[in-house]
């Protein structure tokens, strides 16, 4: 049987900030009005992903598990809101695809000693691509077979990709840039 560490204070409190910055990053918005659900470019992924880059991949998704669980319980933390319905939103998807994102950015990312800054980027990039998957997916899945509201993978592409993954690209961008910065100090809080 394997023995599961407990995380530290610091560790704690750590990601309790980082589930406070993804919810901060919930109101630093912009409103896309696509139909039939209007899509918010915000900076939610900037947060999840530097949560993974400085954290690593088991504290990055605990910390956005920690902030989706928040969300979920009825606080208003979501961009549109909160509580247990949000589930059957077809935009739920893009919210828990920053699990994988903030897991995958921290993960890839530790692989890169010789060259930390492109890791990073990389590891940005990847996890976000693994965000818009998820997100997608479900938006698709909830759509035509939950509400049934159709849509077809054509038009999930333009209203849930083209629209704001350049945008996406560049805070994934910022990211990697700033944890590169920000590694030293985290690692002395760690």
């Amino acid at each position: 049987m394997t023995r599961t560490r407990s995380l530290s204070v610091r560790e704690t409190a750590l990601c309790g900030l980082f589930a406070a910055l993804i919810a901060a990053g919930a109101f630093i918005r912009i409103d896309l009005p696509v139909q039939p659900f209007p899509m918010h470019f915000t900076l939610q992924i900037f947060f999840s992903l530097l949560a993974g880059l400085l954290l690593g991949p088991k504290l990055g998704a605990v910390s956005v598990g920690i902030y989706l669980a928040v969300g979920l319980m009825g606080v208003p933390v979501f961009a549109a809101g909160g509580g247990p319905a949000y589930l059957i939103r077809p935009t739920f998807g893009f919210l828990a695809g920053f699990v994988p994102a903030a897991w995958l950015a921290g993960k890839i990312s530790r692989a890169g000693r010789s060259h930390p800054l492109r890791w990073s980027i990389a590891a940005s990039v990847i996890g976000m691509m693994s965000y818009y998957l998820a997100g997608m997916v479900y938006f698709y899945v909830v759509s035509n077979y939950l509400i049934s509201m159709p849509v077809t993978w054509w038009m999930v592409a333009v209203n849930c990709f083209f629209l704001t993954a350049a945008g996406d690209l560049v805070l994934s961008i910022l990211a990697a840039v700033l944890a590169q910065r920000l590694k030293p100090a985290v690692g002395q809080m760690r």
